[in-house]
């Protein structure tokens, strides 16, 4: 039997590059019938018209915003600031008692979300990066809002990603109460594939704690030997969307793919969503994910949508409201590399239509809320940043 042997000429990192893109090919060629009966590539998009209000500007790399019962919400700025937007429209100067993060590469302040029981506790959740003077992890933490809005009491850490593995990739962050009062928080995995798969590291998972940080009986993994009793789902490469269906009651998530393969998952507990195994993205160098077996692989969880090309989804929001009933039943994502706001029109657990929005003024958006007064709010990560309302473009009309 003769035997190939290209290593000693072109290198064994470079052969395995090679054969694992060629197989690859091979694979989703071989899967395509079978993958696309399981997940669907995202619809034909659509251009729409918003009409724009821009509520507050010179914001530092807001990545995320929140509501508060009096009408005014939080913000938070990726280099390290919390701040609050009154009612009336005043920005206040950053909030006191936030944790020291980690601010380089992708990571920062994050997530800003407040309690369930916000009006009788206080209590303001925040997600961001970690150091240990070398590599950093996400970390979620939670301090009492002072009556007077200026500074977190009492901040408490309740959750360290373990290991620390990031040099400044793939932190996730994004952190969603449910109906029961649990919180859900996505981690990213850092940047480091193959941690995606391992139980014992919080890589690349989504968990599930107590609102005080403890670890709930009923995790899928709780008894499981050698498995982090936090972790509800895992395979997860950097989520940064997270919200609770309001018509099915189902958490949604979706996260970057590498290049191309963007995708939204339903996330049940224990499944496992595929990362580096099962993917719809190739390397940003062209070749295939070293790791990658197919599209789809036995065992995994296919996604609900993926995207060919990447938009780089950022914050996810449920419209479930009748002041705008043409966008009733809609999904908003936002996207940091196509500079547009997604609105995915769903049947079901269908995206059936996808229209862009905000697509002529190419902003970064970073994250969406639905807005208590029934508006859409999206958050423009550029340098400055800015907070804009929106509504469809007819009510100007």
């Amino acid at each position: 039997m003769y035997r190939l042997s290209v290593a000693p000429v072109f290198g064994a990192a470079l052969c395995r590059g090679i054969v694992a893109r060629l197989m690859h090919i091979l694979l989703a060629a071989c899967g395509f019938l079978v993958a696309t009966a399981y997940a669907s590539e995202s619809p034909e998009p659509t251009l729409g018209q918003v009409q724009v209000t821009e509520v507050v500007s010179g914001l530092k790399h807001p990545w995320s915003l929140a509501f508060l019962p009096d009408g005014s919400l939080l913000i938070t700025e990726q280099p390290g600031q919390l701040r609050r937007l009154s009612p009336d429209g005043q920005l206040s100067a950053p909030i006191d008692g936030v944790p020291q993060v980690a601010a380089r590469g992708q990571g920062g302040l994050l997530e800003v979300l407040p309690s369930p029981d916000f009006d009788s506790d206080r209590f303001v959740y925040l997600s961001y990066a970690e150091s240990d003077g070398r590599n950093a992890g996400t970390a979620v933490g939670r301090g009492r809002l002072s009556d007077d809005f200026t500074r977190l009491e009492g901040f408490t850490v309740l959750f360290r990603q373990s290991p620390k593995l990031s040099s400044g990739h793939h932190f996730g962050g994004r952190m969603v109460f449910n109906e029961d009062g649990m919180l859900y928080v996505a981690l990213g995995e850092n940047n480091q594939r193959p941690t995606a798969q391992d139980l014992d590291k919080h890589q690349g998972t989504i968990i599930r704690i107590h609102p005080d940080g403890t670890v709930p009986h009923d995790n899928p993994f709780i008894e499981q030997t050698g498995a982090l009793p936090e972790i509800w789902s895992y395979g997860h490469r950097n989520p940064q969307g997270l919200a609770f269906n309001p018509w099915t009651g189902e958490l949604w998530e979706h996260e970057h793919g590498p290049r191309g393969g963007d995708e939204i998952n339903i996330v049940r507990p224990g499944l496992n969503y595929g990362w580096p195994r099962a993917t719809y993205g190739i390397n940003y160098s062209g070749f295939a994910i070293p790791e990658a077996e197919g599209n789809t692989v036995p065992g995994t969880e296919p996604p609900l949508m993926w995207w060919r090309k990447s938009p780089a989804v950022s914050g996810m929001a449920f419209y479930n409201n009748d002041r705008f009933p043409e966008w009733n039943g809609s999904l908003f994502v936002g996207a940091l590399a196509q500079r547009v706001l997604l609105r995915l029109s769903l049947d079901g657990n269908r995206v059936v239509a996808e229209e862009r929005l905000l697509h002529e003024r190419r902003d970064r958006i970073r994250d969406v809320r639905q807005g208590p007064d029934g508006f859409v709010y999206v958050l423009v990560d550029d340098a400055p940043g800015a907070l804009l309302r929106l509504q469809p473009a007819r009510v100007a009309q």
